[in-house]
Formats: C-alpha cells, sequence, structure tokens
C-alpha cells in the first residue's frame, strides 16, 4: 500500500484529503506536528508527499528543500498561490506538480496515483529507511545525518540496506553475503568483515558511533 504524507495546516482539508486518498486504497497521514515535518517525514517513510506552501513556522517551499535533501520522492504541491511565480518556484524547490486550490478531489486522487505509476512501477523500495536520525536514501545510495552526506560504495549499501530493513533484528553474516551477491558483487567472509569495518569508519566519521553493532557468531544488527 503507498503512503501519501500530507503536509497542510488546514484540518479540514487535511481530513478531507485523507479520507478521500483511503476510499482508494491509500494510507494517508497529515503532519501534526509543523515544527517537525521532517522527523515526521522520515518516521512514516511515504511514497509521496503533498505539500502546502502557507505552513507555520515555515513554509512548504523550505520543507520541500529538506526533504530533497535526502528524498527523490515525487513531491506534489497544493496552494492558493497560484501564480505563475508561485508554480515556478514550487518547482524550482524540487515539486513535481501543482495543484491549485480550490481543487477537486477526484483530480487530486488521479494526479497522485499518476504520479505514483510513474515513480515506482518499475519496482522501487522505500525511497528512504531512517534510524537514529540518520536517512539512508535508496535513489541515490547515500546516508544523511544532519548536515552530513555520505556517500556509499556499493557494497556499504547493500550492508547498510539490508541492516536497516530488519532493525530491531540480528541479520546473519551469510543473509548479508547473500544480499550482495544478488548484486553481482563476489562477497567472502572476509570481505565482508572489510567492508563492515570500512562503513562502521564512515559512520564515525560523520557523527554515528556504534551504528552498526555485533553479536558474535551471528551476525550484525543496527544499535
Amino acid at each position: 500500500m503507498y503512503r501519501i504524507l500530507v503536509v497542510e495546516d488546514d484540518r479540514g482539508i487535511s481530513e478531507a484529503v485523507c479520507a478521500q486518498g483511503k476510499n482508494w486504497g491509500l494510507d494517508m497521514k497529515a503532519v501534526e506536528d509543523f515544527r517537525n515535518v521532517l522527523g515526521e517525514f522520515s518516521a512514516f517513510a511515504p511514497h509521496l508527499v503533498l505539500m502546502d506552501i502557507g505552513l507555520p513556522f515555515y513554509n512548504g517551499y523550505y520543507w520541500c528543500q529538506q526533504i530533497r535533501k535526502v528524498s527523490s520522492l515525487p513531491i506534489i504541491f497544493l496552494s492558493s498561490a497560484s501564480d505563475n511565480m508561485n508554480i515556478v518556484m514550487a518547482m524550482n524547490m524540487g515539486g513535481d506538480d501543482f495543484i491549485p486550490k480550490p481543487f477537486d478531489m477526484a483530480v487530486l486522487i488521479a494526479k497522485i496515483q499518476a504520479m505514483l505509476r510513474r515513480s515506482y512501477d518499475f519496482g522501487a523500495s522505500l525511497p528512504v529507511l531512517e534510524h537514529r536520525g540518520a536517512m539512508l536514501s535508496t535513489g541515490d545510495h547515500s546516508l544523511t545525518f544532519g548536515e552530513e552526506k555520505l556517500a556509499l560504495s556499493k557494497n556499504e549499501y547493500g550492508i547498510l540496506l539490508t541492516l536497516m530493513e530488519n532493525k530491531g533484528k540480528v541479520v546473519s553474516r551469510e543473509k548479508l553475503m547473500e544480499r550482495l551477491w544478488e548484486t553481482d558483487s563476489f562477497v567472502d567472509e572476509n570481505t565482508l568483515t572489510v567492508n563492515v569495518n570500512r562503513l562502521r569508519k564512515k559512520l564515525e566519521g560523520i557523527g554515528l558511533p556504534d551504528f552498526i553493532a555485533t553479536k558474535f557468531g551471528v551476525g550484525y544488527l543496527i544499535g
């Protein structure tokens, strides 16, 4: 089920949009804390964001830019400020579409469905995985923590993706090697150890010491 995050401070509009989306089989969530939009975004891990421009504390342009630092997922702006300047600004800030208010609910759902088809028909995984404030982007295979953005090698990304998909669970060395083998990277026991150690040093360098824990004789987990 696709998850849609609604960043809209008009309670009537957000409730109506969420109700309509659920009628079409979408998992809808309206942002509650407009000081922490990025936190709610990372916790919910949506496939698409509906973004108003006029919001409390920070406007939609600001939050669009913050999301774009960690994800390339589709963002559709909804706003009554539908003059050409705001439309151009929304696109330049990273928006993918702009729907002026008032809008027809059927048109909105049709645009959401079309955007989801274009973005995910070829089998994308979750656009962003989050743990301890670190956000792993499945779009460009990078990890963002605070102001730091870490480029990951193919094997490092595969290791981190597998561990973050299994939060709270120990992942065996065998499972990690099987996951990396699927990506056409030959990995033996020593190669896996080298990659994990290199990844740990990179994570420590951006302020994430002990992010990967070892369960001796079993495997690894993120701590």
